[in-house]
């Protein structure tokens, strides 16, 4: 199985900064890994239109070789010329598209990304989503379940009557679409951890909300992490946007990132 996570329990995570570097030796020395380290990285082409996401895909050159393209170019009337243009260059696409509607709506729309080439889609993580999604994604589909999206936060559950905290809600939700059949989940670096504990070797998590140590922050992410700890709690891909997009030279940001991965995994 081609993203089987040979998973140990991580005994001892004490937090950085020991506990983060006990971690990482443990993970190199224990764990070998199947995918491919360079596909870690997912680029977020969260722009207005195809031509910006064409123009930052040339931009980063053979850095990147993972993509998610979501609603905001799906929005722009080029999203399945985008998916093509990139699959013609061998990349990697995440069709972030979170699927929430009724079943059989989300069975039929899955179908057609399911022949779009697409390697990842995301759907909310309801029951009867998830399972619509995964009865109809086909062989090479992944379909990944949305827990609890990085931009909330325990007062937003709070606030429309959620009396369980965010991780509680994010690992039953996980658990739920994994038992429907999804083949992993969208979930913070915070929750992660615990989720490949409860989840076990064979289940994808990506992770989103993703800062280097030197981003400056400022925008609506909240449980956000640094590359080096979502992998370090269980995450297989992780998802960065603002970081690159908006460096001055979003090269070089992808550049750094990669060599803390490969560090990682090295």
């Amino acid at each position: 199985m081609p993203y089987r996570w040979p998973f140990r329990a991580r005994q001892g995570w004490k937090g950085m900064p020991n506990g983060l570097l006990n971690c990482q030796q443990h993970h190199a020395d224990e764990i070998a890994v199947q995918i491919p380290t360079e596909e870690r990285l997912i680029v977020a082409l969260d722009v207005p239109s195809a031509d910006e996401a064409r123009a930052l895909v040339d931009a980063l050159g053979d850095t990147v070789h993972f993509y998610k393209i979501g609603l905001e170019l799906a929005m722009s009337g080029e999203y399945f010329q985008l998916l093509d243009w990139l699959l013609e260059r061998d990349k990697r696409v995440f069709a972030d598209l979170k699927f929430y509607d009724i079943p059989a709506t989300v069975a039929a729309a899955v179908r057609q990304i399911a022949r779009s080439g697409a390697s990842f889609l995301t759907v909310h993580g309801e029951r009867a989503v998830t399972e619509a999604a995964a009865a109809e994604k086909g062989d090479r589909l992944r379909v990944l379940a949305v827990t609890v999206l990085t931009s909330v936060e325990q007062a937003d559950l709070a606030s429309v009557g959620i009396e369980m905290d965010v991780e509680t809600l994010a690992r039953r939700r996980a658990k739920q679409a994994i038992a429907a059949g999804c083949d992993g989940v969208i979930a913070s670096g915070l929750e992660a951890r615990r989720l490949r504990e409860d989840l076990g070797s064979d289940v994808l998590i990506v992770t989103p909300g993703i800062r280097p140590a030197d981003s400056s922050g400022g925008d609506d992410q909240r449980r956000i992490v640094t590359p080096t700890q979502a992998f370090a709690n269980g995450a297989d891909h992780i998802v960065v946007g603002r970081p690159i997009r908006a460096s001055t030279s979003p090269r070089e940001a992808a550049r750094r990132i990669q060599t803390e991965i490969a560090g990682f995994f090295g």
